[in-house]
C-alpha cells in the first residue's frame, strides 16, 4: 500500500492544483475571445486596447499582493484570490461593448495577477522547506492546465455559448478551491531559513536585496517577453513569412507551449543535476539559439525546430527567476518579480509589432533571441550572489 503523504507532500500537491486551475481558467478565457469580439462589435484596435485589461489589472495589484501575503499569509491570499478569479471568469461575456470588457478585464487581471504572487510565495515557502528545487513543477501544472483549458474550450466552441462556458468554469473553480482549499488553509506556510536568504521579511530600505529582486526581475521579464511574443506573433511569421497553412503555423506555437511543458516537468532533474545558475545559463543560452532559427530559417521545418527548442530554453527561467526573488525578499521579492515578468509579457507583443512595420517580422523576432541572451548574462552574474539551496548542483 502507497504511503500517506505527509503535510509538506500534501501542501504540494494542494499548491499544484491551484496553479493547474489558475492555468485551466486563464486557457479557458483566452479560447473564446473571438466570440466575445464578435459579440461585443469591437474593432482589432478597440479589443487590443480592452485586452491590456488583463495585463493592468495585473500589474497594478501585485505588489500590494505581496504586502498582503506578508501581513495575512500567502495560502489565506490564494484562496480569497482563486474565488475571485474563479468568478471574474464568468464576466466577460456579459459585456456589449469594448469599453465595458475592458473594464471587466481590469478586474479578471486583478485577480490572475493577485493569485500568481500569492502561490508563487506559497511555493517558494514549501520550495525552501523541502530542501528540493521544484519550482518547475509548479508551472508544469499550470502549463497543463492551460493545455486542458484550451483543448475542453475547444471541444464546447460549437455547443455552447461564451456566457454558459465560463460559467460552467466559474462552478468548476470553485468546487476544486473549495475542496483544495480547505487542505491549504489546515496549513501555516512552513518557515525555514534557506541558505543566502537575507530575511524572510527583509527590510525596504536594503539596497543589496532590491538589486537582486530587480535582477531576477530583468531574467523574468526578458523571459515572458519570449513567452508573448511567440504567443501572439510566431503562427503569423510561420504564415506570412513562410507560407505555412494556417493548420500548421498554429502548430508552431503548439510545439512552444509542449516543449516549454516538458521543460519544465523535468526542470527539478535538471536543477538538481546543474544547479539554478547553470539552468538559467544553459536555458538562455539555448531559447537564443533557438529563437534565432524560428525567426530566421528559410525553411518552415527548420523554423518549427527553432520554436520547439525555444520553448525547452525558456520553460525554467522564469520558475528560476520568481523562486530566487523569493528566496531573497519572501512575497515582495516574488510580487515585484512577477510585476517585471507582466510588463515584459505586456511589451513584448506591441514592441515587435512596431519593429516589424520598421524592419520585417523574422528580424523583430530575432529581439526574443537577444533578451535570452541578456538573461543568460544576468543569471550568471546573479548566480554568484545567491548561493544554491542544498539539494542543487
Amino acid at each position: 500500500m502507497p504511503r500517506p503523504l505527509s503535510p509538506l507532500g500534501r501542501l504540494r500537491v494542494t499548491i499544484t492544483v491551484f496553479f493547474a486551475l489558475d492555468g485551466f481558467l486563464f486557457a479557458g478565457w483566452v479560447v473564446r475571445i473571438p466570440a466575445i469580439k464578435e459579440q461585443t462589435g469591437a474593432s482589432a484596435s478597440a479589443l487590443g486596447l480592452a485586452l491590456l485589461g488583463v495585463s493592468a489589472g495585473a500589474v497594478v495589484t501585485m505588489v500590494f499582493t505581496g504586502r498582503l501575503c506578508r501581513r495575512y499569509g500567502s495560502h489565506q491570499v490564494t484562496v480569497v484570490c482563486a474565488v475571485l478569479l474563479c468568478l471574474s471568469v464568468a464576466l466577460p461575456p456579459l459585456t456589449h461593448s469594448a469599453l465595458a470588457l475592458g473594464l471587466v478585464l481590469l478586474l479578471f487581471g486583478a485577480a490572475y495577477g493577485s493569485i500568481n504572487v500569492a502561490f508563487n510565495s506559497a511555493a517558494v515557502d514549501l520550495v525552501t522547506a523541502l530542501g528540493r528545487p521544484v519550482m518547475p513543477s509548479f508551472h508544469a501544472a499550470f502549463s497543463l492546465g492551460g493545455m486542458a483549458g484550451a483543448g475542453l474550450g475547444g471541444l464546447v466552441a460549437g455547443s455552447l455559448s461564451p456566457t454558459r462556458h465560463l460559467l460552467s468554469l466559474t462552478v468548476i473553480g470553485l468546487v476544486v478551491t473549495a475542496v483544495a482549499g480547505r487542505t491549504l488553509l489546515r496549513y501555516d506556510p512552513p518557515v525555514t531559513a534557506a541558505p543566502g536568504r537575507p530575511s524572510a521579511t527583509p527590510g525596504r530600505k536594503d539596497p543589496r536585496t532590491r538589486r537582486l529582486v530587480i535582477v531576477f526581475g530583468l531574467i523574468a521579464g526578458c523571459t515572458a517577453y519570449g513567452e508573448g511574443a511567440m504567443a501572439d506573433w510566431g503562427a503569423l511569421h510561420l504564415e506570412d513569412d513562410l507560407g505555412a497553412a494556417p493548420g500548421v503555423a498554429a502548430l508552431g506555437y503548439t510545439l512552444f507551449a509542449l516543449s516549454m511543458t516538458v521543460g519544465r516537468l523535468t526542470g527539478t532533474t535538471l536543477l538538481e543535476r546543474l544547479g539554478h545558475t547553470r539552468t538559467v545559463v544553459a536555458g538562455g543560452a539555448t531559447a537564443a539559439l533557438g529563437m534565432l532559427l524560428g525567426s530566421l530559417a528559410p525553411s518552415l521545418w527548420a523554423a518549427l525546430l527553432g520554436f520547439a527548442v525555444t520553448g525547452l530554453g525558456l520553460a525554467n527561467l522564469f520558475p528560476v527567476a520568481v523562486e530566487r526573488a523569493g528566496t531573497v525578499a519572501g512575497p515582495s521579492g516574488v510580487a515585484l518579480a512577477s510585476t517585471f515578468g507582466y510588463s515584459g509579457m505586456l511589451l513584448g507583443p506591441p514592441a515587435i509589432g512596431f519593429m516589424a512595420d520598421w524592419f520585417s517580422l523574422p528580424v523583430a523576432l530575432t529581439s526574443v533571441a537577444l533578451l535570452a541572451a541578456i538573461a543568460t548574462l544576468i543569471g550568471a552574474g546573479a548566480g554568484r550572489a545567491v548561493p544554491e539551496r542544498p539539494g542543487t548542483a
